[in-house]
């Protein structure tokens, strides 16, 4: 069992059972759990009027629980489409390192990311002294594909010599590298946009990288004996490279029109 239920709080107003979505909760005198595979979505809790259920998991970690009025939705459309109008992929950048305390609010945004089955299994590693030598090894590993690509090709020839290209072909001048793990790869897309977005709102830019990708798609496991603290049945399904924008836009850019087909 994976609830706890105040009976004495449990008012029995059924709503934690309407938004169960695995039949886990009946309500009589008071809510109940039946112990059919709860996957600890915590809607049962986040719903309840009186606080009178709590999922054990989260027992230590109340400092989490923030009430609010579901009523107020804190950022307007209107503003959040500007937001998003206004984003570009940054890949100049100061010569200024990100430090920890601003990684940890960027983290904020992916804490409280959805995933697959409520896994939760979404993991970060940000390079920073280490970059060199894994985009090392990301070259070792594909440069079987430089004849496919010219960046792939280009990315070598600055390796024997960074005397030959101005920027770096795959990091441009970024220094600091966040890389998403998971089983799930909407999972780990989902959770590095909302870290990005929320670098956006500090001031911060970057941009991702396909090419950095390839590697975990040519040879997951020589990839993978880079992060032996991560499982290998995890895999690298994001990329972005990030820092402080040395360049500011001033204006949006026409996209091609999104198709959408209602049925």
């Amino acid at each position: 069992m994976k609830l706890l239920v105040d009976e004495e709080l449990c008012k029995a107003c059924r709503l934690c059972q309407q938004v169960c979505i695995r039949d886990n909760i009946v309500v009589g005198d008071f809510a109940v759990e039946t112990g059919r595979n709860c996957f600890e979505c915590g809607h049962c809790m986040a719903i309840c009027k009186e606080g009178a259920i709590t999922l054990k998991s989260f027992l230590g970690h109340e400092d989490r629980i923030e009430e609010y009025n579901p009523r107020e939705i804190p950022l307007d459309y209107d503003d959040l489409l500007q937001f998003l109008k206004q984003r570009r992929s940054i890949r100049w950048f100061k010569n200024k390192k990100i430090d920890k305390e601003t990684f940890s609010k960027l983290f904020e945004g992916a804490y409280y990311s959805p995933s697959a089955q409520n896994q939760q299994d979404v993991e970060f590693v940000v390079l920073d002294d280490k970059l060199d030598e894994f985009m090392e090894l990301v070259y070792d590993i594909i440069k079987v594909k430089e004849d496919e690509f010219f960046r792939i090709k280009e990315f070598g020839e600055y390796l024997k010599d960074n005397a030959t290209k101005e920027f770096h072909p795959l990091l441009w001048e970024g220094s600091q590298l966040i890389l998403t793990f998971s089983t799930d790869k909407t999972s780990a897309v989902i959770a590095n946009t909302r870290l990005e977005l929320l670098a956006y709102s500090l001031g911060l830019g970057g941009f991702y990288s396909l090419f950095i990708l390839k590697a975990d798609e040519i040879d997951h496991e020589k990839l993978m004996d880079f992060f032996p603290e991560i499982n290998k049945n995890k895999h690298m399904y994001s990329s972005f490279i990030i820092g402080y924008p040395k360049k500011r836009f001033r204006r949006t850019i026409p996209h091609k029109e999104i198709k959408v087909t209602f049925k």
